[in-house]
């Protein structure tokens, strides 16, 4: 599954915080105004329901507050406030990789729309997304990207 972001490339500023408002992010500069989901186990698990994540370029991120990070896998991190226990983003851990922020940090993020959804087979029937966005199964994303071994149902 490839996706056109082109449409959603923005240059901006968006203000976020974690539920008690102890962690700030603020995003000043290139990020994709849509969202991309995710249904595998991990993020089923992160989440509580379905994984949700829009990019933005880590030159334009600043985050003030205490961070915590959680190596989720051999090559990514998840990062949440200590305090609340908000999810923040999800990031890999390899050079200077782009950060995938949880859309609900940010209220401006309520607006962009659904591209992707990957997993697809893995979703439970409780939160299937409709709509007309690119999906991808298992194992059509899993034959073309980094992936955690093991996805179990």
């Amino acid at each position: 599954m490839s996706v056109d972001v082109t449409p959603y490339r923005r240059v901006g500023r968006l203000d976020g915080r974690c539920l008690c408002g102890d962690v700030q992010i603020t995003v000043d500069g290139p990020h994709v105004a849509a969202v991309g989901a995710c249904h595998c186990a991990m993020c089923r698990r992160w989440s509580g329901v379905v994984q949700g994540g829009f990019a933005a370029d880590p030159a334009g991120v600043t985050v003030t507050g205490a961070v915590a990070t959680y190596a989720s896998s051999k090559f990514a991190e998840r990062a949440f406030c200590p305090t609340c226990g908000s999810h923040l983003w999800f990031r890999d851990t390899d050079g200077d990789a782009e950060y995938e922020f949880a859309p609900g940090v940010f209220a401006a993020a309520a607006d962009f729309p659904l591209i992707s959804e990957i997993y697809i087979d893995r979703a439970p029937a409780y939160a299937r997304l409709a709509g007309d966005h690119a999906t991808a199964t298992r194992a059509e994303y899993e034959a073309r990207s980094l992936f955690v071994e093991g996805d179990d149902p």
